[in-house]
């Protein structure tokens, strides 16, 4: 039986030969897909185009065909471009935390998104990627770096546990979108194979349990939000990582954790729309009244 996909491991090796992750990933990546290293590379640029433009689609403003979400990402624009001495959070977290609720938004409205690593987390990634390109003058070139060493963080996750809300709860989405833009990050500013693997460590355990509710069945309650917050979970990971600060869990095992802990969830909490918000009182008559406007329309 072939050995689990394993971080640690290839943080061993970039370490031993005195390379970073992304070499790493980068050779094991076009052996696996039998291409070569400027097809894959080709392939991550396209990635990252259709992610730019998911965050401009975001921006419009537009609603959700369920109604539930749509233009909190303009809202949040508007109001850094009008009054940014008024932010909370700063420019990075706030352009991050914009960027991923407008592809979140983007998403909801049928408009093309990167599934990274699902649909429903997809604007993690994104959002962390084009805050930290916008503020700090990154090339849309100098992304595909760390857009591969979140693919990398992605596939150990598959394999070790879950990428599938349905399977393990929003942990499984949104928690290992976090892991994989904190190691994204962590690699975009330079920091070492190590501090990749702690980055990625801290943002899920931070999110250990996030269960998957979504009202009326919809990926919009609370999926988008929580794309949000956690784009601002993996810069908060990859903030502590880059001063040093170590997982006291070494990742592989963090991710081990989370897919027994997905095991051990409720059905209820993974997907089916049958506890948590999708049960709240004002979640239950968001899809009444969702259910009655689908029945008019269909008369």
């Amino acid at each position: 039986m072939a050995e689990k996909l394993s971080l640690q491991r290839w943080i061993r090796q970039a370490q031993a030969e005195h390379t970073s992750l992304y070499a790493i990933g980068l050779r094991h990546q076009t052996k696996m897909m039998e291409i070569t290293a400027e097809e894959l590379l080709g392939k991550m640029s396209m990635a990252l185009k259709v992610m730019e433009e998911s965050i401009q689609t975001g921006l419009l403003g537009k609603r959700s065909k369920g109604g539930l979400v749509g233009g909190d990402a303009l809202r949040m624009q508007n109001q850094f471009q009008s009054q940014p001495e008024q932010s909370v959070t700063g420019p990075i977290v706030n352009r991050a935390v914009t960027f991923a609720l407008a592809v979140g938004e983007a998403n909801a409205c049928m408009g093309r998104i990167v599934a990274a690593p699902t649909a429903g987390a997809s604007g993690v990634l994104p959002g962390v990627l084009f805050a930290l390109a916008e503020t700090k003058g990154f090339s849309r070139e100098e992304l595909v770096a760390p857009l591969l060493v979140a693919g990398m963080i992605g596939m150990v996750i598959a394999e070790r546990a879950s990428l599938s809300g349905a399977s393990g709860g929003c942990q499984a989405e949104c928690g290992s979108a976090a892991a994989m833009a904190a190691g994204a990050i962590v690699s975009l500013l330079h920091g070492s194979p190590e501090q990749i693997g702690d980055a990625a460590a801290i943002a899920l355990k931070n999110m250990l349990g996030l269960v998957c509710d979504p009202v009326a069945g919809l990926v919009e309650v609370p999926c988008v939000k929580r794309n949000a917050g956690a784009a601002a979970q993996a810069l908060v990971a990859a903030e502590m990582a880059l001063a040093g600060i170590k997982s006291v869990i070494p990742v592989d095992q963090v991710i081990d954790a989370m897919g027994e802990i997905g095991r051990c969830m409720h059905t209820s909490l993974k997907e089916t729309a049958q506890g948590g918000l999708a049960v709240s009182p004002a979640g239950l008559e968001k899809a009444s009244q969702m259910g009655r406007c689908c029945s008019s329309e269909y008369k």
